[in-house]
């Protein structure tokens, strides 16, 4: 569907001066310390948060026919009344109720409460593609047929996730392809914490978990949500090529892609396969390869497995210490090579450095048993491996400060459990290996079988030839998403 141009780069100016001037009015008000002593009324939310009823009906009714070009003629009548008024900032939710502890359910009854059952989304049942595509498209057909309610209500939109950093990463996604259809405005997001680490959420002030007495928390996480201002975020390209005939079971933030066209300047150390199978996907935090993935993807099938083990954040980390225990991270067994024990064996590594169009190959420390492609200054439940790095010393590297919106990736080595376990807590530095704009890696097979990656937490197991090289190449996304900014 084309995009009217009342809905172009003017409703982005407008919904940016907007966010302005919420932030000058109740700049207090986006952080928990500023709300502890402001009653919010449970009314006055409701009316700031609510579409009309003829609007949710519309946008319900559109998802469920998946038609965006045809609305109701009952929905038509409200619009061409022209008496209804948006509200302030218009708000859909998304909850996984799988996350973390599983507590959606709960959160989902209410929220319905405070917004009304039409704005609140459970992701088992409407996907995030689904509700750009025929939600956001339905708003658009009203607003073409001279519908101000529905003009407004779109432009003002905001939305928020309740998950961990996987499920706020595949709305993200989601609204990504407004970008690519040139549907503007991109609603921006904010984060209710449900999830593990929740890096995401601790990267924009939406804290690192969810307080759950119930009533106050929600009505307070929905205001600041309406009025904290808004930050951009980088988000990353990543393209997986492998030799045709291996198959991955991919998170569902990696699909497989007919487009593979990797860059050719660069030779490479294996062989090239004559045919090949290709994923894509997209990260906003870190890509990580080795170790740390591996203990990930293990200890994702033991929570899917036997879900009365997830009973909550502090339950997950206590199964997810005690499972990387048990595969060798912190006492690797005797094998015969040890030099299989690290990373350099399998993996050749390439970046190009910011304003550089020239790949350069930087070699893999030996120790190292994994290495991360951070975007945030949050890993691993609020974690900063890289550091505060003193100006000193980021001139000597040739480093810069680094912040989430800057186009580069932070890229660091983690050598064993032991070495993981004491950068965690920040009594050492992770071992800093560059910073790139862009990075390409070479996997190559031999005694490994598998490699095992993961991008924001989802993990999966990379099969690993013997004859042909396996690649990942991670470029900038050329557009940045919007994050309400909680702090």
């Amino acid at each position: 569907m084309d995009s009217p141009s009342s809905l172009g780069d003017s409703s982005t100016a407008r919904i940016v001066a907007r966010s302005s001037m919420m932030d000058s009015i109740s700049i207090r008000a986006c952080g928990l310390s500023g709300l502890a002593g402001i009653r919010i009324d449970k009314e006055e939310l409701k009316r700031s948060l609510m579409m009309p009823e003829y609007l949710r009906l519309a946008i319900r009714d559109c998802i469920k026919r998946k038609d965006a070009t045809t609305v109701a003629h009952q929905f038509l009548i409200h619009s061409e009344s022209g008496v209804l008024l948006a509200p302030e900032c218009p708000m859909v939710v998304f909850i996984n109720p799988r996350s973390g502890g599983r507590h959606g359910p709960v959160l989902m009854d209410r929220l319905k409460q405070l917004m009304g059952e039409e704005q609140v989304f459970d992701l088992t049942e409407v996907k995030p593609h689904e509700f750009v595509q025929y939600g956001l498209g339905c708003l658009e057909t009203l607003a073409l047929r001279g519908d101000e309610c529905a003009k407004e209500s779109r432009e003002r939109m905001r939305i928020v996730v309740a998950g961990g950093d996987g499920t706020v990463g595949w709305v993200l996604g989601s609204l990504g392809e407004l970008h690519k259809l040139n549907r503007e405005p991109i609603p921006p997001v904010a984060i209710i914490p449900l999830g593990t680490g929740n890096d995401l959420s601790r990267s924009f002030g939406w804290g690192g978990t969810f307080p759950f007495a119930w009533k106050s928390a929600v009505k307070r996480t929905l205001h600041r949500a309406s009025v904290c201002p808004i930050s951009r975020l980088d988000s990353w390209h990543l393209l997986v090529s492998m030799p045709s005939g291996e198959v991955v079971d991919a998170p569902h933030s990696l699909r497989s892609t007919e487009e593979c066209a990797l860059d050719q300047g660069l030779e490479i150390e294996g062989e090239l396969p004559p045919k090949t199978n290709c994923y894509e996907g997209v990260f906003y935090n870190y890509f990580s390869i080795g170790m740390d993935a591996q203990v990930a993807y293990g200890f994702h099938h033991l929570r899917n497995e036997k879900p009365y083990l997830a009973q909550g954040p502090i339950s997950n980390k206590l199964i997810y210490s005690g499972y990387s225990c048990t595969q060798g991270w912190f006492l690797t067994p005797c094998i015969s090579d040890p030099s299989l024990r690290g990373l350099k064996n399998i993996l050749r590594m390439h970046i190009k450095r910011v304003n550089c169009s020239e790949w350069e190959q930087i070699p893999v420390p030996k120790s190292v048993r994994a290495v991360v492609a951070l975007n945030l200054h949050s890993y691993g439940s609020g974690r900063n491996p890289w550091g505060n790095l003193k100006p000193e010393y980021l001139e000597k590297r040739g480093f810069v400060e680094a912040h989430a919106d800057d186009g580069l990736l932070e890229i660091f080595g983690l050598k064993q459990g032991w070495h993981a376990s004491f950068v965690m807590v920040e009594l050492i530095s992770a071992k800093h290996i560059a910073q790139a704009a862009a990075i390409r890696l070479e996997i190559r097979g031999g005694e490994w079988k598998d490699a095992y990656m993961q991008m924001d937490g989802e993990p999966w197991k990379q099969p690993m030839n013997k004859e042909y090289s396996t690649f990942v190449e991670i470029r900038r996304v050329p557009f940045q998403s919007l994050m309400v900014n909680g702090d």
